[in-house]
């Protein structure tokens, strides 16, 4: 699975393959990725906002 596909699906852009077995470790892994994509353009944005203003 490409890296770009794996963002899309954290962040809800793209399905999830649904030939993928999705286990309960591997859900709790995507879980805590989701968590850490999401944290880390949050504080992109805020450092952005923050050097133009």
């Amino acid at each position: 699975m490409g890296i770009l596909r794996q963002l899309g699906e954290y962040l809800f852009i793209v399905k999830p393959d649904p030939k993928q077995e999705r286990t309960t470790m591997m859900k709790a892994m995507h879980g805590m990725n989701r968590i850490t994509v999401i944290i880390f353009i949050l504080a992109l944005l805020f450092m952005i906002i923050r050097k133009f203003l």
